[in-house]
């Protein structure tokens, strides 16, 4: 398993989202990508697109100017 980090900061709906989906689609499962943002609709998009695409959603920070989320490929 290894940890795939995303710089997706500066970046407005949908750039973050899709800076994730690219790193997930290039992981192996059990791989976990982690993608910074100050988007601060990427807090609520990486959790329903985590419900609908079923990778586990291991932890969302809201850090004030930075989101944090750490998304495990299934």
């Amino acid at each position: 398993m290894k940890e795939i980090h995303v710089d997706a900061k500066c970046l407005q709906c949908p750039g973050p989202i899709v800076q994730l989906f690219n790193a997930i689609k290039s992981a192996e499962p059990g791989d976990v990508v982690v993608v910074e943002a100050t988007d601060k609709g990427f807090y609520s998009d990486v959790q329903a697109w985590c419900k609908k695409t079923k990778n586990e959603l291991l932890s969302l920070e809201d850090k004030g100017d930075v989101i944090v989320a750490k998304v495990k490929k299934v």
